[in-house]
Parts: structure tokens; sequence; C-alpha cells
């Protein structure tokens, strides 16, 4: 389906131990990870991955578990999305994702970044945060381990690095940061790559994180 629709596929793992390996040998641009495998998971390798800087990692799996969905946006993954999506969606998805942009399911987008917002939820003993799809946020359970370094690096950060960091927290992509701050798509995509940089994070993901641990967003 992927190479009908024009994107070269490189090669094909069945473990996490081998998809580290491959990833490495064939820079891919964008891993499609899968969660529960046998020997190693998905989110261990998502996180080695991520942190050699060996690929985008867009995770595609059955599960929409609350703690699948945090960890691996917390190991560093560009993306995540339900094996119930529509084959256009995914090849969208990952053309997205090698475009430097990030992408969520509709199904979980409600419930990512839920304890970044303080919003007491309904009666769950969560809470809710509204972002824009990709990027739409999306709850996990409250008392998820919280990111320890969350904002370091952020005053560092110059105005403008900020108000970038402030538009990846609401989930904009690089061609509406760049609408919304008038600067070309390629200054955004350098300042997003500072702002990743400056802050040690390996993915947007991580960033609009620490933008609303921040109040940046």
């Amino acid at each position: 389906m992927l190479e009908n629709a024009g994107i070269v596929v490189v090669g094909e793992a069945a473990q996490g131990d081998e998809a580290v390996t491959l990833a490495a040998e064939l820079a891919p641009d964008v891993v499609l990870m899968d969660i529960r495998m046998p020997g190693r998971d998905g989110i261990s390798a998502t996180r080695q991955i991520t942190r050699e800087a060996l690929a985008d990692v867009l995770v595609l799996t059955t599960f929409d578990l609350d703690e699948f969905v945090f960890e691996a946006m917390r190991a560093g993954a560009a993306g995540f999305l339900l094996k119930t999506v529509e084959p256009d969606d995914l090849v969208a998805a990952i053309r997205h994702v090698a475009a430097g942009d990030g992408v969520i399911a509709p199904q979980v987008t409600r419930r990512l970044l839920a304890a970044f917002a303080g919003e007491p939820g309904r009666g769950t003993g969560r809470e809710t945060a509204n972002v824009r799809e990709p990027g739409q946020a999306v709850r996990h359970p409250q008392g998820a381990p919280a990111r320890e370094d969350a904002g370091r690096g952020v005053d560092e950060l110059t105005t403008r690095e900020r108000d970038v960091l402030g538009a990846l927290g609401r989930g904009l992509s690089n061609q509406q940061i760049a609408g919304e701050l008038s600067i070309s798509e390629a200054t955004t995509k350098t300042h997003v790559s500072r702002v990743l940089r400056k802050l040690d994070c390996t993915s947007r993901m991580q960033a609009a994180i620490v933008a609303r641990e921040s109040g940046l967003a």
C-alpha cells in the first residue's frame, strides 16, 4: 500500500532490537513502529531511535490506552495512530512526519497533554485539554510521570523561539507557524530545530509538552 502511494519501504523488522539496528543501517526518514512486539517493545525502541536521531518515529498500534499514548510521546514519537486508520490517512501522516510535523489519531486527541492543561475532567479524576489536530491534546492518567527536565532551557530561548514554542504547544504545523509569525517556512524550520536542541527534546510533541508545562501554550 505504501509503495503504491510512492513511499519507498527500505526495511521491515519483527521486533524492537531489529528495528533499531535497521534504522541505524538504512537511515530511513520515518520508522512506522508497533508497540507490542516479541522481545524489545516499541516504546523502548522508539526512545533509542529518537535519542540517537536515527529517524522520526510514527507509532501505529491497536492500543489507544493512555499509558501507551503518553509513553510513546515521552519516548520521542512524532505521532501516534491506531491500526484502524484509513490507508490514505496513514500515507498522509507519514508524509507529515517526514516533513517535520506531528500527527495524533483523532480517537485519542482529547487525551494526550491533559496533565498540562489544568482543567478538571468530568468525574474521571483526570484532566482534559484542547489543542488542534494534528497535535490536539489527549488525556493520560493523573499521576503519570512528569517530565523531570520540563522547561529546562526555556529561559535560553529568544523571544521568537518562545513564540515558536508556544505555537508548537498549540499543535501548529510549520506552515501555520510561518503564517502566524509572518516568517518563511525555512526560517520556521530553523527556529523549531533550535528550540528542540535547546530544550533537549527529540520531537515536536515533547516540545509541546514543555510549552504547556511552562505556560506558553
